[in-house]
């Protein structure tokens, strides 16, 4: 995934949009790399400047993120099926 401030999180948002409004469920969970979650955190940085509401860098809009190196970084449904962050 390329460097592009906000990518990941818009790309995890629309994520977790699409399964959301196909499922009516929220996913399980994201599960990210390490080198991923840095990137995720640089995004929320600018996101928490452009919003004035609260956000929490351990959840995306109330899906758990977790971090692990040794799982591709995906996305958890609610069925448990595994979709890879493109």
């Amino acid at each position: 995934m390329t460097d592009k401030p906000l990518r990941l999180y818009m790309t995890m948002s629309e994520m977790l949009s699409d399964h959301l409004s196909t499922t009516g469920a929220y996913p399980e969970k994201f599960i990210l790399s390490t080198s991923l979650h840095r990137q995720y955190l640089r995004d929320w940085v600018l996101m928490r400047q452009m919003i004035t509401t609260r956000i929490d860098p351990t959840n995306h809009m109330g899906v758990p993120i977790e971090i692990s190196d040794v799982i591709p970084s995906i996305m958890v449904a609610s069925n448990g099926t595994e979709f890879e962050l493109p």
